[in-house]
């Protein structure tokens, strides 16, 4: 049995439930006033992440073929294959993040595993990328991937602890943290630890981050057999991993503000999206929708499209008031149709 993770923040503390089976069947539906998802795209490799140009127009990666391919006026093209990915198990081409001065340098960034390591660089699309951080631990699984520009203009990164869990609460492992950089991958002038990349620590494997309009940053995190977790992510705060899963006592550790079981969720992409946060299962093949209260607390969640469509790995507001979601069908773990996997959109709040 493991430990529980206590509260750091009276406010987070509050919020904290767990959203047990029978509470969550009764929360599964359809997805009212809205229409039914579009396929955006289908017959695609395990889209594992998605970002959008200036222009509209989308970027994904896809995690096999270690392919960036573009989604444009409603044709799949591919852009380029990323050189140096080493796909297998859950490793392999990951996060992509579109740089928010794209107009005027033109960089893109990706996070993917590597012979020796999981990396993330910067590229000029058709060109050689260029590694600006390397040295994140990697395994056959918990690779983390997930990277975005925050509010501020900095890119953060979610890194796994590759399956070695006390990298999480070493501080001088890249390894089960939440990562915060400058374009050129040093540490953001003013992280919590001056010279150190580490934004927030105890994490097992984010593969969700997002922030709400009030510019509050969310994560989403695989628990081990018993919590996935939903976390409001403090500066420096240290979420127990692995002295905890799921929400415990221990006052070193910030609490989660909503736990699933892992039948539930196994949650990846995170995304945010007419106030609501909308987080991606895998093993529990629903779209969870989680509403966000003024004080950044949530409400009850709903899960949306349980066995509709698989397992749902990627999700990304788009522009033109939508919501992109990407299956994972194809992943080794899914059972997929003869059109997966396909990445959808809804308008409108599900």
């Amino acid at each position: 049995m493991r430990a529980h993770r206590g509260v750091a923040l009276a406010v987070v503390a509050a919020a904290t439930v767990a959203v047990g089976p029978a509470a969550a069947a009764s929360q599964e539906m359809a997805p009212p006033r809205a229409a039914d998802p579009v396929v955006v795209a289908s017959q695609l490799n395990v889209p594992w992440a998605i970002a959008f140009l200036p222009d509209g127009s989308a970027l994904f990666t896809e995690r096999n073929t270690a392919k960036i391919r573009s989604i444009r006026d409603g044709q799949v093209a591919d852009v380029q294959t990323v050189p140096d990915v080493a796909a297998s198990g859950e490793g392999g081409l990951l996060g992509i993040a579109v740089s928010p001065k794209y107009a005027e340098d033109k960089s893109v960034f990706v996070y993917y595993t590597a012979q020796s390591d999981n990396r993330i660089a910067k590229l000029v699309l058709g060109e050689q990328p260029q590694p600006i951080l390397t040295g994140i631990p990697k395994a056959s699984i918990h690779n983390g991937g997930r990277i975005e520009f925050g509010p501020d203009g900095y890119l953060y990164a979610g890194a796994g602890d590759a399956g070695s869990t006390g990298n999480a609460q070493n501080p001088d492992s890249l390894g089960g943290k939440i990562l915060r950089m400058t374009t050129d991958g040093k540490p953001a002038p003013d992280n919590p630890t001056p010279g150190s990349l580490v934004y927030s620590l105890g994490h097992r494997n984010v593969q969700g981050l997002t922030w709400d309009d009030s510019g509050r940053m969310y994560a989403s995190e695989f628990g081990q057999n018993t919590w996935d977790e939903l976390n409001l992510i403090n500066p420096g705060g240290n979420y127990g991993w692995p002295e905890c899963e799921g929400t415990c006592s221990d006052d070193r550790f910030v609490n989660p503000l909503r736990t699933w079981s892992t039948a539930e969720a196994s949650p990846s992409g995170l995304g945010f999206y007419q106030g609501h946060l909308y987080m991606a299962g895998l093993r529990g093949q629903r779209l969870w929708q989680i509403p966000v209260n003024g004080d950044g607390t949530v409400g009850e969640p709903r899960g949306l499209w349980h066995e509709t469509y698989g397992r749902l790995r990627a999700v990304a507001a788009a522009p033109g008031d939508a919501l992109w979601v990407g299956t994972s069908n194809r992943d080794g773990r899914g059972d997929p149709a003869p059109d997966d996997d396909r990445i959808l959109s809804v308008t409108g709040t599900p």
